[in-house]
């Protein structure tokens, strides 16, 4: 008899669970992202994969590995702004750059953290950012620098089209 009586509970909950509509799961904002004219577009929680292609982008930047760079740059537009002001553009510029720098400097990057976000802008165009945190380790005239360095990333279509570097000298100890 119990279990005629939970049964028929349990079907009478089933029935109206489908009857009745589902709220609407809205995505929370985690920030906002501020346009040219100044309104607020909100900013969420983005798309895990780009996080993986970062990860792999400085990977290949540690292993001196030019083709899987170039690889995930994107094939149009690709720009860098670097922490002197200089602009690197396109991809043929960007490992022309790498490898002047690599042979000069022997970078080394630890990724700190790494953080996704998107939004849609006015024009409906997703935008989808990675920024990460990275130390890195520089060899200046036979002396390791050690450096602090923030990147925020743009992907478009999976691929990488412009990233802007901030960084400061870390402090001793650091």
């Amino acid at each position: 008899m119990k279990k005629s009586i939970l049964a028929a509970l349990m079907a009478v909950v089933l029935v109206s669970c489908t009857n009745t509509p589902c709220p609407e799961i809205t995505p929370e904002a985690i920030g906002y992202e501020v346009e040219k004219d100044g309104s607020k577009t909100p900013l969420y929680s983005g798309d895990m994969s780009n996080l993986a292609s970062w990860e792999t982008y400085i990977k290949a930047h540690n292993e001196r590995d030019l083709e899987t760079i170039r690889s995930l740059n994107a094939s149009e537009d690709f720009k860098i702004y670097s922490p002197t002001g200089q602009v690197i553009e396109g991809s043929d510029a960007h490992i022309e750059f790498l490898t002047n720098w690599f042979a000069a400097t022997n970078p080394k990057w630890s990724t700190n953290y790494l953080i996704e976000n998107e939004y849609t802008n006015k024009d409906g165009e997703l935008r989808q950012w990675v920024t990460s945190g990275h130390s890195i380790t520089l060899t200046v005239e036979g002396e390791a620098v050690k450096l602090s360095q923030v990147h925020d990333a743009l992907f478009v279509d999976g691929k990488i089209q412009m990233f802007y570097v901030t960084e400061r000298v870390l402090a001793e100890g650091e």
